[in-house]
């Protein structure tokens, strides 16, 4: 498909051409990395500096990009990883060599399964140590892009310093090209430090290939969905990334078909439509009603572990499957698979389709509903709904809220309320710990307007208490909540399910509110029944802050059967 660039490229002005012959003085290949960024509209980049990415460092001192340093390069990759969610923009992120490098691939992996459009770049030993051998530089690896290449969407080593404006362009398009994800590339050492005489970048292009749906696989689409007596809705996290839940609730709302939400796509779709089912998917009542659905669309979902009911779920109609990662059409069930993005597919969908009435719709889906909710309210789990309810209502409605792996973000991604798409976020994609508090941070610097909540449990909180320092430094509105049980509290509840008893999961752990204090951030100790009034208290004041919250949850127990 060709690319959707402009045919005529403008004259330069006599003073453009004057300008291209005489650059100013003093600029290396650091300042082309930063120039291109610019140029490509990035506003705001989050890094930690090395020894060999040092020339990209002193370029933004001559530049007008916003810097947020975090303290490790994971949390730097979780940070950008966030600003890319909420922003539906490139968030590039700056690394070292060697160590500095590998310790963001964890972060890296989440962006890849949950699409968001990072762009790492990472210096290299200088050029005389490439190819072959070990030379002895610090940081050296044999092949550096080997670690990256089976995590990021597109590599993009450069060698020279003409080479860097085209290749940041290029991972730029990759990036934002559907599905979203992360992208890499290496710059050496002494390319970015030596001085050059290219003329200043200035405008660049890098236009994201567009993924259109087949019209004729959209027409058979339209058929199937339009003459349906049961049709449902499966709504992932590519319908949040495309900004299509919009043309997801139009497209509901025509052909009277029931919504649920992945994980992924929480605020897909509106929690109290008469048509939701919400996202209850570790639940057989609900997994039942999707098996019994003649025609299932499923967009932007590739039907994982957890969006599947774990591999529990058997349709039984037909799948009608939109999805922009080749990859995962039909790589769990049969389906008419549709390569496209979910905003431009629906919008087609939309279309094409034969309205169709079914009053009753809105009964079943109740019904569904309330099933579930007896179910778990036999397992006497009142302490942790009461928790999300608490949480809900402090929440600004817009709030982002960022959810780490932990037992009450569990509880969350079936039965928390988020009000509008693009709010609530964790890291379910890949699964590594850590992810809440900076990927609360990047949201916050990609929008200080409004207070960003991240929810950690004590072990998940150790990963990222060097982050008070950086939402302190740059005076982030981010509330941290810690629920402190004393361990990894998912771990325990597995290994006491599997083997009888625990092993490794019990942890000794600080006194949160007085190291958070000891960073200058404010932080109280709450409980169940002061919860929504400290977190209240903690959105409205300025800057970061930090609530604990000591309890001992329990995962609701799902049925696969």
């Amino acid at each position: 498909m060709s690319h959707d660039h402009h045919d005529e490229r403008p004259e330069l002005t006599p003073g453009q051409i004057a300008a291209a012959l005489n650059p100013p003085p003093g600029r290396n290949g650091g300042d082309l990395v930063v120039e291109t960024l610019q140029g490509l509209g990035a506003t705001t980049v989050f890094g930690l500096p090395g020894q060999h990415a040092l020339g990209m460092f002193d370029a933004l001192r001559r530049s007008s990009l916003g810097y947020v340093g975090l303290r490790v390069e994971n949390n730097a990759g979780f940070a950008a990883d966030a600003y890319g969610r909420i922003t539906g923009e490139v968030a590039p992120l700056l690394l070292s060599t060697g160590p500095g490098a590998l310790t963001s691939l964890a972060a890296l992996q989440e962006a890849a399964a949950a699409s968001a459009p990072v762009l790492a770049i990472s210096s290299q030993v200088p050029t005389a140590g490439l190819g072959g051998g070990r030379h002895g530089y610090l940081h050296e690896l044999r092949d550096q892009q080997a670690s990256f290449r089976d995590i990021v969407k597109s590599v993009h080593p450069v060698r020279t310093a003409s080479q860097i404006p085209s290749a940041i362009a290029a991972a730029w398009e990759s990036a934002l090209t559907a599905p979203h994800g992360p992208v890499w590339i290496e710059i050496p050492q002494d390319v970015l430090t030596a001085e050059t005489t290219l003329p200043v970048v200035t405008a660049m292009d890098a236009t994201p290939r567009e993924l259109h749906a087949r019209p004729e696989l959209i027409a058979v689409a339209a058929h199937l969905l339009s003459n349906a007596a049961r049709p449902a809705i499966i709504a992932g996290g590519g319908v949040v990334r495309s900004d299509a839940a919009g043309k997801l609730r139009a497209l509901a709302e025509k052909i009277g078909a029931p919504v649920v939400t992945t994980y992924g796509g929480k605020g897909a779709f509106p929690w109290e439509h008469p048509l939701s089912l919400r996202s209850w998917l570790e639940d057989r009542h609900t997994t039942d009603f999707l098996e019994d659905a003649d025609v299932l669309l499923v967009v932007g979902s590739g039907l994982g572990e957890l969006s599947s009911n774990y591999h529990t779920f058997a349709p039984r109609g037909r799948v009608v499957q939109i999805e922009a990662d080749a990859g995962k059409l039909e790589a769990n069930h049969p389906a008419l698979g549709i390569h496209a993005d979910a905003r431009d597919a629906l919008s087609d969908l939309l279309e094409a389709v034969t309205p169709r009435a079914d009053p009753a719709a809105a009964e079943r889906v109740a019904a569904v509903l309330d099933r579930v909710r007896d179910r778990i309210d036999a397992q006497g789990l009142a302490l942790e709904q009461h928790l999300l309810a608490e949480i809900r209502s402090a929440l600004p409605d817009t709030s982002p809220s960022f959810w780490d792996m932990t037992i009450l973000a569990y509880w969350a991604w079936c039965a928390f309320d988020a009000r509008h798409p693009n709010t609530m976020h964790s890291a379910q994609g890949s699964g590594g710990l850590g992810y809440g508090f900076p990927a609360a941070i990047g949201a916050a610097a990609a929008d200080r307007t409004k207070p960003v909540l991240a929810v950690s449990g004590d072990g998940g909180a150790m990963y990222s208490i060097a982050e008070l320092a950086t939402a302190r430094q740059y005076d982030l509105p981010v509330t941290w909540l810690i629920v402190d049980d004393g361990g990894y509290g998912i771990l325990r509840e597995y290994m006491t399910g599997a083997f009888g008893e625990t092993t490794g999961t019990e942890l000794s752990r600080p006194d949160f509110v007085a190291l958070a204090e000891s960073f200058g951030v404010p932080a109280v100790r709450t409980s169940p029944e002061t919860l929504a009034d400290d977190l209240a208290e903690s959105f409205a004041r300025p800057g970061p802050s930090v609530v604990v919250l000591p309890a001992l949850l329990r995962m609701f127990e799902p049925t696969h059967l």
